[in-house]
């Protein structure tokens, strides 16, 4: 039944290729907006995914809160609230897993006849803890060398090739601010934010040696930035609390005064990214439902243009024994193939679309299974919807007034 419904359906649609083409473009369009659309999210989604991995799961930043000078308040980060102390306070709370403190900075690196600028950040061995980040090569300093202010760096990725080239970095000494420091690990590769900041262009020292050797201040013990994990994701409301708690008891913060630090979770800092992602889903998908409604009315016109030309065959159909449901399986099947093939161009149109958003545009896109297959039911559903009432019109025909047609 079905081959014989396919095989004149094939002879149907072959006797006029350029409408039936024409026909199937407004859904090759939607089909392979429907693709990008889903490509686009389910890449997008993917990316966040991978960076909150790699900044590390259930994190807080606490920062230094904001100065003010003449009158006017500067920005948050230039007030030195935190301590290294307020670290170690922190590390006692019963929701926090892990802590690490943080004292940045840009520094020349020199090594031989090989120079390249980059973050170097003064912490503990807790924040590669924090961060889930593990050592490519070598052992990372331990909190030994941070007492004692050890001169050891850990490099990352990039750093690693734009010093080093194809040398081995460990046991190597790089100059750092014209101090010398020896390479004791690697780190593993860890991509780029959202924002296209490099997060393997960095070298990590001890904090205590940072704060003496390279960023010396008035405020010996101060640290820009605290990290804090949680034990938990269900904990990381806890965790937030009672940091703030404990900060605003330990620096004398009355109630209902503004605390002079600052608290965020980091799947926060990602919120504004994900409402872009959901935008742009939402645009493409309007774009695809009007494609493939354009697609489905132009289905439509044709099927009822079929259904007026071969008027006399219905007639003639159903007078040697068609019946009404013969009829409309027939129609409804050219429809239906009509959006099929339509669905496979679309479907390859969406993969080739899909391929140089990523090669060309920068766009994260991954093209699934689970997309192709969206595809393709929305354009038999379309098929199905558009091709019911032209087929219907054709199975309620009387025999008789059909063979009179002209």
């Amino acid at each position: 039944m079905t081959l014989r419904l396919g095989s004149e359906a094939w002879k149907a649609l072959s006797r006029h290729p350029l409408r039936t083409a024409l026909a199937m473009l407004g859904i090759v369009v939607g089909v392979a907006s429907v693709v990008v659309m889903l490509a686009v999210g389910q890449g997008s989604q993917e990316r966040v995914r991978q960076v909150m991995r790699s900044l590390g799961s259930n994190v807080l930043v606490v920062a230094t809160g904001a100065s003010t000078s003449g009158g006017v308040r500067q920005a948050s980060g230039t007030a030195p609230s935190l301590s290294i102390a307020d670290a170690r306070a922190i590390a006692g709370l019963e929701s926090v897993r892990a802590v690490a403190p943080i004292a940045y900075g840009t520094a020349q690196l020199v090594y031989g006849a090989q120079n390249w600028l980059a973050p170097v950040q003064g912490t503990t061995p807790g924040f590669f803890s924090v961060r889930d980040w593990e050592p490519q090569a070598g052992q990372l300093f331990a909190e030994e060398d941070v007492r004692r202010g050890a001169r050891k760096a850990v490099i990352g990725a990039t750093v690693a090739e734009r010093l080093f080239l194809d040398e081995d970095p460990l046991g190597r000494t790089i100059r750092i601010r014209n101090v010398s420091f020896t390479v004791v690990a690697t780190l593993s590769r860890k991509g780029e934010s959202l924002e296209g900041r490099d997060f393997d262009d960095v070298v990590f020292v001890p904090i205590t040696t940072a704060r003496r050797d390279l960023y010396a201040s008035a405020f010996p013990n101060r640290v820009w930035r605290i990290m804090v994990e949680a034990h938990s994701e269900q904990q990381i409301a806890q965790a937030e609390s009672d940091v703030r708690e404990l900060l605003r008891t330990r620096h004398r913060i009355a109630l209902g005064g503004e605390d002079d630090f600052t608290v965020r979770r980091q799947d926060s800092i990602y919120d504004t990214e994900q409402e872009a992602a959901q935008a742009m889903r939402g645009l493409l998908a309007t774009i695809a439902s009007v494609s493939l409604l354009v697609g489905g009315i132009g289905i439509m016109n044709i099927m009822l243009v079929t259904v007026t030309e071969r008027t006399r065959e219905i007639g003639l159909r159903m007078a040697v024994g068609a019946r009404g449901r013969d009829i409309l399986a027939q129609f409804l099947f050219e429809a239906l193939a009509v959006c099929i093939a339509g669905g496979a161009c679309g479907l390859l149109l969406g993969v080739g679309a899909a391929w140089v958003a990523a090669a060309r545009f920068g766009l994260d896109s991954i093209v699934s299974l689970q997309a192709g297959l969206a595809a393709l039911i929305a354009s038999a559903a379309t098929g199905l919807f558009f091709g019911l009432y032209p087929a219907s019109v054709a199975a309620r025909m009387m025999p008789a007034e059909a063979l009179r047609a002209e």
